[in-house]
């Protein structure tokens, strides 16, 4: 498995420097660019389209903070690619209840655009404390932690479908 971290010579962390991945997303794109080995041969211009995707595909791994959680654990052994788990925790399982059922009861509200407004922060509020959790519990670097960012990822999955869905309320109501 190709390890991103490496490819772009940044530390393998959860909390990165986005500006300082952009700066050498840009310039190993410059090194891979298969215009620039237009006059080589058919196997050095491939490796060169296959040295490009890589970079592009570690660049858009990285960016994203569910991704490069799922990129950690994958090169600690715990592949989420495929997987079929289901959210175990009750309490997270209730507040995904509370969250559509305010989403869907937003458009008969009085108010419809404070709800989605407050829906919305509560939302980015989750989002904000889970991707702390995982960034602590990646830094443990153990067996237990490690299964427990699996969790916290899949939450970040749904609160990241969440604010999707939020997003296309708003243009559904107010455009």
């Amino acid at each position: 498995m190709l390890n991103y971290f490496e490819l772009f010579a940044i530390p393998t962390a959860f909390d990165i420097d986005l500006q300082h991945l952009s700066k050498n997303y840009q310039e190993l794109q410059k090194l891979t660019h298969p215009d620039r080995f237009a006059g080589q041969s058919e196997q050095q211009q491939r490796v060169a389209i296959q040295k490009n995707s890589q970079v592009n595909d570690g660049f858009q791994v990285l960016k994203s903070p569910v991704r490069r959680a799922e990129h950690i654990l994958a090169l600690r052994g715990i592949d989420m690619a495929n997987e079929t788990q289901t959210m175990q925790d009750m309490e997270f399982l209730m507040q995904q209840m509370h969250w559509r059922e305010a989403l869907e009861d937003s458009e008969q509200a009085n108010e419809p655009q404070r709800v989605i407004e407050e829906l919305l922060d509560e939302v980015e509020a989750a989002q904000k404390h889970t991707k702390a959790q995982i960034a602590e519990q990646l830094l443990a670097n153990t067996s237990s932690a490690d299964h427990a960012v699996a969790d916290e990822i899949r939450k970040l999955k749904f609160m990241d479908k969440m604010q999707s869905e939020i997003a296309e309320m708003e243009e559904r109501l107010f455009s």
